[in-house]
């Protein structure tokens, strides 16, 4: 149901505990193939002392992230702290970065070679383990053509910043020598991760030759930088662990205790046990939609997703919309319960309009009832009403006020009018026959006699019975 709802540039969230989502997750692949993106994950709780699960305290929730080609966190706008121009270098700030990339020598063999100080004619063995992140154009095969830059050519622009004259450089000048110094782990590292080996190819190619013990770094330019953004990370850090982190590309979200304070501070008391927090609803909008977006949650539970939109609108000036679907969630020992109404959609309209000490946030919503109807008795259960809603939704995506009008006006584009007809008496009828339109469909529970009495009077129109109208009322065709 969900799926045909997406925009090219749709995601969908969904929060599922531990115990499910393997389960959830398989579902997802199959409905959406290809579409997964990744898993944030949240902190529910501080920790407990559940001792039931092997004293194991799971504390924390996933988010399955699914989305359409298009789709993509805003992310977070990178820091340039570690950005300087110490050297006044022409090019501007720049920063050291690391040389390597995480391939072995096996995955990457074209990037596993010696690197030459031109200057010093000092020789650097490459990392068994990360090699170099770009490539020789002295490894090249015949008719190889390399898409990126060299490394040879980042060494004339010296963009790469070579070790001191004061490391500790080694010159072996028979293949036993260096043997015995590889045996002695008496070698350039890494780390801990030894240079040479063994095991590695070319180890003759560091005999008789001056091997130095640094590492050569890379000078990266900020003018370089092809993105200003850095990716949402998929750890979301915990309010009660702020300080403890740096996560520049992690958003702060709250437990579920700030969702149940939250729910108590609007109600007075614990109106719902499990609502999500509010921070951590609005953070994702926040990196997931554009301020014209629309939201759909299909479990809306306390209304958390509609209280986000709304705060984030009242942050930012925007115009997101939500459509909340919730249940009344009543029992055999609670009949009357009615969680839609009582706790999700009195939720919204407290904080539209204010509570406690909280300024209202402002804007309004329609609040629809679904009813069951068979499929072989809509032409006798349905009502007015019913079609009345459909087509509103359908034509102008807002919901009519219950009305007793003969005639009920659901849309108007200056050439068709759509109408719903509550009754078919001859001053009805008249009435639409004089309607100020060049078109008309005509919705009624006789659809035949409509059609004849509007011939007869030389209105152009077309007229559909009120199962046309529950059932057009649920696609998005045009009626003409």
């Amino acid at each position: 149901m969900f799926r045909p709802s997406l925009t090219q540039d749709g995601v969908m969230l969904v929060s599922i505990n531990d115990e499910n989502r393997s389960r959830l997750e398989l579902l997802l692949d199959e409905v959406m193939p290809g579409r997964k993106l990744g898993t944030i994950t949240w902190r529910t709780r501080q920790g407990s002392n559940d001792t039931k699960q092997g004293f194991l305290s799971v504390d924390h929730e996933h988010i399955l992230v699914y989305g359409n080609p298009d789709f993509a966190f805003k992310g977070f706008a990178k820091s340039y702290e570690m950005y300087s121009n110490i050297d006044n270098d022409p090019r501007g700030d720049w920063r050291i970065s690391d040389l390597t990339v995480g391939f072995t020598y096996k995955e990457r063999p074209n990037r596993f070679y010696p690197l030459f100080d031109p200057k010093s004619k000092i020789h650097y063995p490459p990392n068994p383990d990360r090699v170099w992140a770009y490539s020789s154009r002295e490894r090249l095969k015949p008719g190889q053509v390399l898409r990126e830059k060299p490394l040879e050519e980042f060494i004339e622009l010296g963009q790469i910043l070579f070790p001191s004259t004061d490391q500790r450089v080694e010159t072996w000048h028979t293949m036993d020598a260096l043997l015995d110094a590889i045996d002695r782990g008496d070698v350039p590292k890494s780390g801990k991760t030894p240079l040479l080996r063994r095991d590695l190819p070319d180890l003759e190619y560091w005999v008789g030759r001056k091997v130095g013990f640094g590492r050569p770094q890379f000078k990266r330019y900020k003018a370089d930088l092809r993105n200003q953004n850095q990716p949402l990370s998929s750890w979301t850090v915990p309010t009660f662990e702020e300080d403890e982190y740096e996560a520049e590309n992690a958003f702060i979200s709250g437990t579920n205790q700030e969702g149940a304070r939250v729910v108590a501070e609007i109600f007075g008391d614990r109106a719902f046990n499990y609502a999500k927090p509010l921070s951590l609803i609005k953070n994702l909008l926040q990196q997931a939609t554009r301020p014209d977006d629309i939201v759909l949650d299909f479990f809306a539970g306390s209304g958390t997703t509609g209280h986000a939109v709304l705060a984030l609108n009242s942050e930012d000036k925007g115009q997101r919309r939500f459509i909340l679907c919730s249940s009344t969630e009543a029992t055999s020992k609670e009949p009357a319960k009615n969680l839609c109404r009582d706790v999700c959609a009195e939720r919204l309209r407290r904080v539209m309009t204010g509570y406690g000490k909280q300024t209202g946030l402002g804007g309004g919503f329609a609040y629809l009832q679904l009813d069951l109807l068979d499929a072989a008795d809509i032409a006798f259960d349905a009502t007015t009403a019913h079609a009345a809603q459909l087509l509103a939704l359908r034509y102008s995506q807002a919901a009519l006020a219950q009305t007793a009008e003969a005639i009920l006006p659901i849309a108007f584009d200056g050439e068709l009018a759509v109408l719903l007809l509550s009754r078919t008496d001859e001053d009805t009828l008249q009435r639409v026959a004089n309607w100020p339109a060049r078109r008309l469909a005509v919705y009624s529970r006789r659809p035949e006699s409509v059609a004849d009495y509007l011939a007869q009077q030389g209105k152009p129109a077309n007229s559909y019975s009120l199962l046309d109208a529950l059932m057009r009322g649920q696609t998005t065709q045009r009626i003409a």
